[in-house]
């Protein structure tokens, strides 16, 4: 039996689930793109995004913070053991992801390790997700799709191999480049791919934002939004992301442990932070 809006509305959960999995939601899509403010293009100009400016005038201290982050690599978590729904496109360790917001819920390991970037993201209309996106060399993503066009997705340049060429992003028909500072801005409902064909990392903070939608596109579309922060595809990220953040936070405390113990055999050096303990 087909979905009615009505019902939709009265169980936005039941009703998200089952518009993944119908034909409705190929007809709710459709319906979106009749009251998107923005065009359905697959690929956006970013200056129609006027946030887009502040985070480029800024790329450098998010830089500064990703960096931080990086320092603690291998407590990044792989992305599919935080969304397993990505493990149908990526079953290695190439493709970690720090998360600062998932599903609307911000993250408060994510704030306090990147202060100025949650700020930045805080003042942002409609953002669900925010991550740093890490692809480590030879990493390929393969042909995949998004489902649902009531968000766009977004890509800030952070750190780019020297031979750009070799490390690039193919949606539907365009091929397109990162730049340090620059902004990429796709509806990820078109196929696309993804090369890192360098020796070198590609790191972009990585963001999904809310299409500007006129009434009643936007009401419908929030309705979704909500029904889907509370299907298993959200939660279950959410506890995984939780279990990973506590991992992060041991790895921070067990470098600071190490960094305070004096030299074996020498003259404690360390200051007042072993005069302390």
């Amino acid at each position: 039996m087909a979905l009615t809006f009505k019902k939709f509305v009265q169980n936005p959960r039941r009703g998200t689930i089952k518009l993944l999995k119908q034909k409705a939601r190929p007809a709710l899509n459709r319906m979106l793109v009749q009251y998107s403010e923005v065009g359905d293009p697959p690929t956006f100009d970013p200056a129609v995004f006027p946030f887009t400016a502040e985070l480029e005038a800024s790329w450098r201290t998010i830089r500064q913070e990703v960096e931080a982050v990086l320092g603690y690599r291998t407590a990044i978590p792989p992305f599919q053991e935080v969304s397993p729904d990505q493990y149908r496109i990526s079953k290695d360790e190439s493709w970690r992801t720090f998360w600062l917001r998932g599903f609307g819920a911000v993250s408060p390991l994510g704030r306090a390790i990147c202060p100025r970037t949650s700020e930045l993201l805080e003042a942002i209309p409609g953002v669900e997700t925010a991550l740093f996106s890490i692809l480590e060399p030879g990493k390929h993503i393969p042909p995949h799709r998004g489902v649902y066009k009531g968000i766009i997705n977004y890509h800030l340049g952070l750190i780019v191999p020297r031979m750009r060429e070799q490390c690039r992003i193919r949606v539907g028909e365009e091929i397109l480049y990162w730049e340090e500072g620059k902004s990429v801005v796709f509806d990820d409902t078109n196929i696309h791919e993804v090369w890192n064909e360098s020796d070198e990392d590609r790191v972009v903070l990585m963001m999904q934002f809310r299409r500007p939608l006129r009434a009643p596109g936007d009401q419908l579309s929030r309705l979704f939004l909500q029904g889907l922060r509370r299907t298993p595809f959200v939660t279950r990220a959410r506890e995984n992301q939780s279990r990973w953040e506590q991992r992060f936070v041991e790895a921070i405390e067990t470098s600071r442990t190490r960094a305070q113990r004096p030299p074996p055999g020498g003259r404690d050096t360390a200051g007042p932070l072993v005069a302390s303990r």
